[in-house]
This record gives C-alpha cells, structure tokens and sequence, in this order.
C-alpha cells in the first residue's frame, strides 16, 4: 500500500469516527431523577384529609381531631383503582393548609393520634405506603408549607417544625418519588386561637434552600414541585391542559414559590430556559380538590378527560389526576366508572402502533452512522435514537406504508437526554399522490401526540422546520384510534331550535322525534332545526364501521318561545338563563328569600308539574331549598299554592328536581322561593320547566 493510499484510509478511518460522535446536548438537560419522573407519565392526586369531613377546601385550621373518622379507609382500594387505571404513583396530601396530619406526627397533637379513626393508633401515610408497594405503585407527598393551625406560623419556630415533619417524611415511609410543596402560602387562619391574619415573604421565610435539602439527602430520586420547581413546573392552571407550545425548560431563578407573574412561563416554558423544569398538569377528576356529596353528578365525562390527557401527556407534561376521597375512605363509585372508562379508552387508541416494520427513511442521517439511522425510531427501544448532522436544523422523516393505510394518531419523541431542541414541525399524509399538511406545531419535547382527522395514505412525512440544534428523535408511533362513542349531547334552546352534538364531529347521529329507538335507518342529523312540540328526542352516533354508542334521550314539553319573567324581575339582565335550555348558564339573585319569580308562558296551558335545576355553578351557587307554586290565568289571582314543601337532600346532590301536582290551567307560574339550601341565602335557577297535561 503506498503512502496516498495509507493517507486516503487513514482520513477516512478519522472523517468516520468524527461524523459518528453523538450529538452535543444542547442547553439544560434533565437529571436522572428527573428522567425517572418522566417516564412515570401519569399518576395520581389523592386528597383526602379534614377537609372530607368538614366539606371544605380549605380548612381554617380550628378543626377538631375528633372529626376525621373513615368509616371504611382502604388505600388498597385507592392502589388496585389507579393500577388498573394505568397509573404509576400516588400523591397523598399528608398534610393541607389546615394542619391537620395523616400520620401520627411527634411534633404536633394535631394529627390521626388523637382522631377517634382506630383509637388514634392509626397512620394513613404508612397504609398508602404499604399499597403502593404491594401493587407496584410508587408513592408521592404533598406537604403544605402553610399551616393555618399551628400558633407560630410566621415566625423561626415554624420553620424548624416544618422541617421536622418534611424529615419524618422522607424518612419513614420508604421511597417517595415527588415532594408536592403548594404555592397558596400565608393569609388567615387559626393560628392556635389567634384567628388573624398573618402574611410571610415566600421568598425567603422557609428557608427553601436548606429545606430542600432534607429532601436531596434522605430522598435523593425525589423531584420537588413547586410554583417553579426546583425539579417540577406548576402548568399554570388546574384545568388540565398544558399550552401546544410547550418548553421544558425555564428561567427558574426568577421565581419563587406563589410568586409567579406571568402565567404564560409557565405554561409555555422559555425557549432561552436555564434550568430543566417541566411542567406538571395537575386536575382534578370532579370540580372540586376535597369530596363533597354535591360533587356527585360533576364527575368529568370520558370526553372531557380524554381531552385532558391528549393536553397534558400529548403537550410534553406529566398529568397528575385527583381523586377525591369521600367520607368512607374509598375513591367514590362514579370517579371510578369514569377513570376505568379513560384507560380503556387509552388502550384503544394505543392498541396497535402502524409504524413497526414499515419501510422508513430520513432526509439527512448524521455521519450516515449506523448508530444514529433513522430505524432507530421505531425499534421500541427508548435509549437508540436518529440524529442529523450537526449543520442541519431542518430535516425530514418518511415513513412509506407501502399500500393505503388509515390513521389518527401520531407520537413523537424527542431524546431529551440531550436537550430540547425542535422548535418548529409539520405533519405532511400523501394523500392521492398529493402531499397534504395535516398540522403545523412547535414543540415536541419528551412526547407529543397529534390527533388528526381519519386520513387514508400510503406515506406520512414529518419535517423538522426549525431547531436549536440537529434534531435527535428516538421515537415515532402511529396509530387508528376508534371513535369515542359516548351518548350524543341533545340540547333545545328558548326559541325551539334542538341541536345534537357527538363528541367526535366525524361520527354520523341518527335521531327519533316520538320516543322510538333511533338506528342508522332514522333521520341523519346534519344541522340544528326547529321542533317546538311536546315530544322525546333520542340520538345515537354511529361510526363507519356500523358501531354505535349508547342512546341519548330528552324529554321536551311545549316550547318556551313565548315565555318571559313578569314582575319585579321584569327586564333584568340573565333572567331568560331561566329557560335557555343550557344547564351551564344560569340566573341567581342575592336578595334573601322569600323571593317570588314570575313567569308569564304566553297562554293558557294545563299544567300538571314543574322541573327545577338549581344553579351548577361551583362557587356559592343559588339553591331553592323550601317552595312554592301558585297558577294563574291573568298574573292577579293566585288562589292557594298547587304544590309546596322541600327538595331533599338538594344541597348535596343538586340535580333536576321534578314535582307533581293536580292539573290545573294556567298562563302565569309564580314559583315563591322560601328558604336557600345555601347558608349565603343565595337564590338561583339554572333551569325551570313545566309538565303539561
């Protein structure tokens, strides 16, 4: 071999292992327990505390001990429900604003040592801990930095108390995966007696550095959220959604714990980031954190928390879902039916992955290595990833199915080990020998998912448009998910106009006007239309592969076109929320009862009953608790009261309320509110409707 030739080898062998190199990472990149939290994906809130028993949110702090007494605790129960559910871990609140303590905690008397809940020998926190284990679950703490209790809150005492019990803790209960630190801090309270108000700076009074210090030594995988970490983002809201732009990364210095400016941080990160701190979708499957029997009816629908998911998990965050757990000790039956029914929905969708075994190439594969080729994506393995060369920030992934194939869902990760880098990509389906855009997003980050319209094409092509640096990918999945195939939503408004609505708008709604059973021989729905007679209206959705969902149904009586609020209320803004048709809008009066409500229906009708739905709303709603009904022909004479008395049990299970009474004609309705179910006295309707004969 000659010396060009020994040169040419000698290059190339060095042009080689140089092009092979990994890709550096790329500003702030995720620590190993934060890798670990990653992966985790998907877990639960469980709160449960004094506040299931005193039907509050947040305790003032002067609860007695004595108060909290489960009847039937089992957190094997809250375990085998969120395993079965496809979560990874448990957050308990062992301790919420108002002091109180799920374990029996040596610094304080204010705890379940002293409940009558198995004669103060009892410890929730080791229970749960022992669950958890048992079905594979890891365990996470929520520990109140407020304590509306303790008699020296806001002073040096606090802190070390605080930080005693943080201690008990993280040692005592084995592994503990999150430390939940809640940003409400400081306000009015018990205080031992004091009952003041007491404010302290968040920034600094609980001495965050070296608190967060008993959690790196004696939990050193556990991730600490807060408002702005240090490890976990709060995403801004409790709604369950994250923003489609979606950074992990923020400039985390700059907050502090309940000390958040701007919103939109946040729930967006910051693309010039200095820390790695994720955001968290933290929701609660009801409206409300604590059990209340009102809450009942209000537990969040599949759609809804499908919904939710593909906004958390499908937006790079990790979805943290609350259970409420009621007086019993148990996750209430109805959160149950509704979490089971969204991970059988999420199997569904995530049955079968399209892309394995399909032909796939890149338009740029870094230092043409095997080591980074685009196959990578797709071999199931989390570690092996494709990357470009270092020079390109835009690149393309095709995937070639080969012949038709129909799809609605596409997955993709980045390898965030080095950094989050995309900052900009589209969705292209070959459809008819035509490249068709089907979105147009910004970040990926650890996992985006897409939900698409049923698309049918032979390729998909995923173009990298903008990134930090060359895009590193380490996974690529696409699925056909079945339809969500819940009861149509059939709602008709004041003037007589019935719209029906599927949660999927690709399904096809078959309807009956006179009480039959629909099927896909009835009328096709296609828009809202007018039907102001007194009939049931059913409605089913039905796929294009001949399944259908469960039949929907509702009762109409005449219609409300003429119908208008007379007297006092005449004119007022929001009285026509009375009989609108939507459950969600309501009419409410502060003035304390008895408060009379006329309703003028525009003609003589026999009237034989009325309903009533009260106020929906979450904060201090109007509830009709004792009434009565008067009936007249001209709006002067009422004569006695055709049907009066109460709605039991309606504060707690505040739904449609139906009362009968002998028939009698009528044009006007005087419905006379006595009493609020509502401690504020607080009058409202949601809705109001009458039986005719």
């Amino acid at each position: 071999m000659n010396k060009l030739s020994i040169f040419i080898l000698l290059f190339a062998i060095l042009f080689s292992c140089s092009v092979s190199e990994p890709p550096k990472a790329i500003g702030p990149v995720p620590t190993e327990r934060q890798l670990a939290w990653h992966d985790m994906e998907f877990y639960a809130f469980v709160h449960f505390n004094m506040n299931t028993f005193s039907n509050m949110e947040w305790g003032f702090g002067d609860e007695k001990p004595e108060l909290f007494n489960p009847s039937e605790l089992d957190c094997r129960q809250w375990a085998r429900v969120c395993k079965e559910a496809g979560m990874s871990g448990i957050i308990i609140t062992a301790k919420h604003h108002d002091g109180f303590c799920l374990w029996p905690s040596k610094f304080t008397e204010h705890s379940v040592k002293n409940s009558p809940w198995k004669n103060g020998k009892g410890d929730v926190v080791q229970e749960l801990a022992d669950a958890c284990k048992e079905y594979g679950l890891k365990m996470g703490i929520y520990l109140s930095p407020w304590d509306r209790n303790h008699p020296d809150y806001g002073n040096e005492k606090y802190i070390e108390y605080f930080k005693n019990q943080l201690t008990e803790l993280m040692t005592d209960y084995g592994e503990i995966f999150e430390v939940w630190f809640d940003g409400a801090n400081g306000g009015t309270g018990f205080y031992g007696g004091a009952n003041e108000e007491r404010r302290i700076d968040r920034t600094t009074y609980y001495d965050w550095e070296n608190t967060r210090q008993i959690v790196r030594e004696l939990q050193p995988m556990a991730c600490m959220f807060s408002d702005a970490g240090p490890d976990v983002r709060w995403v801004g809201n409790e709604e369950g959604w994250a923003r489609e732009t979606n950074w992990c990364i923020i400039k985390r210095d700059e907050f502090a714990p309940g000390v958040v400016e701007d919103l939109e941080d946040l729930r967006s990160g910051q693309i010039d980031g200095t820390h790695w701190v994720p955001a968290e979708v933290d929701v609660s499957i009801r409206p409300g954190w604590y059990y209340h029997p009102s809450e009942d009816h209000k537990v969040k629908t599949l759609p809804h928390l499908l919904d939710i998911y593909y906004n958390s998990i499908g937006r790079n965050s990790n979805l943290l879902i609350n259970f409420p757990v009621d007086k019993r000790g148990l996750i209430h039956e109805n959160d149950v039916e509704q979490i089971l029914k969204l991970a059988g929905a999420i199997k569904e969708d995530f049955k079968t992955d399209l892309a394995v075994d399909e032909k796939i190439v890149a338009s740029n594969t870094r230092g043409n290595s095997n080591k980074y080729k685009v196959e990578n994506v797709t071999d199931g393995d989390p570690d092996t990833y494709w990357a470009a060369d270092d020079e390109v920030v835009n690149a393309s992934i095709t995937l070639d199915f080969e012949e038709p194939t129909e799809f609605n869902r596409f997955l993709v990760q980045e390898y965030i080990q080095l950094g989050q880098r995309i900052k900009e990509f589209s969705l292209e389906a070959l459809v008819n020998n035509e490249w068709k855009e089907l979105a147009s997003q910004t970040t990926i980050g650890r996992k985006r998912i897409l939900r698409l319209p049923n698309t049918i094409t032979t390729k998909i092509r995923l173009n990298i448009i903008d990134a930090k640096a060359c895009p590193v990918i380490s996974n690529i999945e696409v699925y056909k998910a079945p339809k969500v195939l819940v009861e149509p939503e059939i709602q008709r408004n004041k003037m007589g106009i019935v719209t029906v609505k599927a949660f999927d708008s690709e399904l096809d709604i078959y309807i009956t006007m006179d009480g039959n059973e629909p099927n896909i021989k009835s009328r096709l729905y296609a828009e809202p239309f007018l039907f102001d007679k007194k009939s049931v209206i059913k409605a089913i959705a039905i796929d294009n592969e001949g399944k259908s969902s469960p039949v929907s149904s509702e009762t109409f009586d005449v219609s409300k076109q003429r119908w208008s609020v007379k007297g006092i209320f005449k004119g007022k803004s929001q009285t026509e929320f009375i009989f609108d048709g939507d459950p969600e809008t309501a009419w409410s009066l502060e003035n304390k009862p008895p408060v009379d409500i006329v309703i003028d229906l525009g003609e003589n009708l026999n009237l034989k009953g009325f309903k009533y739905l009260p106020d929906q709303g979450r904060w201090n709603p109007g509830i009709i608790f004792n009434y009565e009904i008067y009936i007249s022909k001209n709006g002067k004479n009422w004569g006695n009261p055709v049907s009066k008395g109460e709605f039991s049990n309606i504060k707690n299970s505040p739904i449609w309320q139906e009362k009968t009474f002998p028939v009698t004609t009528g044009r006007f309705i005087k419905y006379r509110a006595l009493s609020s179910a509502e401690e504020n006295g607080k009058v409202g309707i949601a809705e109001f409707d009458i039986i005719t004969d």
